[in-house]
């Protein structure tokens, strides 16, 4: 249920307690139904673009079964001149399923809510850093993808 009082940042606080507590579903429940999750660095065979809270419900869906996220190592929010609008620098500390090899993810977030909800989030990561961790790029492109909507 969308808080209309939440700001931006305590989204993202939210967001990030949800990751490291392996809730996806909670996660996906803090964007808009009609919500956007873009990904502008997505290698080919990747979503660039997911549109609608249920999408990135199913995109993450079996995230927990790749990655298992320990520790927000670092992290910065930085507002904007819009105050629905904030720009995040955070690293994530974790170990890779599969592979067991452990992982620090650096990622940058430019996250946009409004009443409560996001609207907008825009993930710049590394595809190649996660597709090393995950055991390459068929691997990255599988785990993310496999039974995913249509985008």
């Amino acid at each position: 249920m969308p808080e209309p009082n939440r700001t931006t940042r305590d989204l993202v606080d939210e967001a990030l307690r949800l990751l490291l507590a392996k809730d996806m579903g909670g996660f996906a429940d803090l964007w808009a139904t009609d919500g956007i999750l873009e990904f502008p660095f997505a290698s080919s065979g990747y979503p660039p673009r997911l549109d609608g809270r249920e999408a990135v419900r199913e995109y993450l869906r079996d995230y927990p079964e790749h990655l298992d996220p320990r520790a927000i190592t670092e992290l910065t929010v930085y507002d904007t001149t819009d105050p629905e609008v904030v720009v995040t620098e955070f690293e994530v500390a974790g170990t890779a399923v599969r592979t067991g090899r452990a992982y620090r993810m650096r990622y940058i977030a430019v996250i946009t809510a409004r009443h409560g909800e996001i609207t907008h989030y825009r993930d710049y990561w590394s595809p190649l850093a996660a597709a090393e961790v995950l055991g390459g790029l068929d691997e990255l492109t599988t785990s993310f993808t496999a039974g995913a909507p249509n985008r």
